[in-house]
């Protein structure tokens, strides 16, 4: 019932910024967690940030913290995850995520729907 668009993907240099967009649909986008994964090819889906459906807890990847955040606004019913300082390390498909749970979670399991992810490619 709920989708997940995401959107702000992109080629980008090593060192430069993104910020990707996650607009929600089809629920009470304040009801939930919300958190971004990121998965390379060949590689597993990789937890990157989550944040508190009030927005008052967040968590990082310790990779990118200092360089990444992420907020949301209810009101927009989207989430945002800003990114700085990126490496190359970093580049992978990044996917938007929702769950029921109030409070953040690194989890994967812990989420209950899933956009279908944006491109993030950074060069050296």
């Amino acid at each position: 019932q709920v989708q997940l668009v995401e959107s702000g993907g992109g080629l980008v240099q090593a060192g430069g910024s993104l910020r990707l967009s996650c607009a929600a649909s089809g629920r009470t986008f304040s009801s939930g967690v919300m958190g971004w994964f990121r998965q390379a090819p060949g590689k597993e889906r990789e937890f990157v940030a989550t944040i508190s459906w009030s927005g008052g807890v967040a968590y990082y990847l310790d990779s990118v913290k200092g360089r990444f955040t992420i907020s949301r606004d209810n009101a927009k019913n989207t989430v945002y995850l800003q990114m700085t300082s990126l490496k190359p390390e970093d580049t992978a498909v990044y996917y938007c995520a929702a769950g029921r749970r109030v409070g953040a979670t690194m989890k994967l399991e812990e989420y209950d729907y899933w956009g279908q992810g944006t491109q993030v490619t950074v060069s050296s």
